[in-house]
């Protein structure tokens, strides 16, 4: 005759053990199951391209964009609006504020070493690309359109198209600029005179005797 497990010593199970196995058994499989369906959710998410961003419609070039201001300056005798920032320079703005642009004056070192953005300020050559449009309102510019125009050079205009005083024509406005700044002052300005007031301007295709000698035609009264 066996023996049940009480005589044998042993201990029946327990019916809440069980229980707590089967429960544990079921929440270990919904666990997998939620990996599972994360998973996949994630999956679907990142192959799913996101829908393209719609660009920006152009604001009109009228309106003032952030951070600009409306000045007013005096250029070449006539009074010109214009809508830049408080950091913008004379020579951005002369070049991409103006309508119509003011392109004669030239962007070469942007560092005030060259001079070929050389205009007057009240009658005195300055640097543009070291001032600030906004500093100069009240004050009269004067650029190289302002001296002449293609139809109608001006005395020292039309002496360096006459003695060839230019080859690429990057720094040719810078010196006329410096150089009539000096005639202006002193009509019958010596040599010495004319090359202390250009010694800012730097020519690296190395035209400087047909600019002095264009220079001194004007100061001597010739072309």
């Amino acid at each position: 005759m066996s023996q049940t497990s009480d005589e044998r010593g042993e201990t029946p199970p327990d019916p809440e053990a069980l229980s707590r196995r089967r429960f544990l058994r079921s929440a270990g499989g919904v666990a997998a199951g939620g990996v599972l369906v994360q998973g996949l959710l994630t999956s679907c998410e990142t192959s799913t391209p996101a829908p393209a961003a719609k660009a920006a419609a152009p604001k009109p070039q009228s309106e003032t964009l952030e951070g600009e201001i409306e000045i007013e300056l005096s250029i070449n005798g006539a009074q010109r609006k214009l809508k830049c920032e408080p950091r913008t320079t004379l020579l951005s703005a002369l070049r991409n504020r103006c309508e119509p642009a003011l392109t004669g004056t030239k962007e070469v070192c942007d560092r005030g070493n060259c001079g070929a953005c050389t205009v007057h300020v009240d009658g005195r050559p300055a640097l543009a690309c070291l001032l600030l449009a906004v500093d100069l309102r009240g004050k009269k510019i004067t650029t190289i359109e302002g001296l002449g125009s293609p139809e109608k050079l001006s005395a020292l205009q039309q002496s360096f198209w006459t003695h060839d005083g230019q080859m690429c024509g990057f720094c040719t406005p810078g010196f006329v600029m410096s150089i009539q700044a000096c005639l202006d002052k002193h009509p019958k300005a010596s040599l010495e005179e004319i090359k202390r007031a250009c010694s800012g301007n730097v020519c690296r295709c190395g035209t400087y005797p047909a600019v002095f000698e264009a220079a001194l035609a004007v100061a001597k009264g010739g072309k």
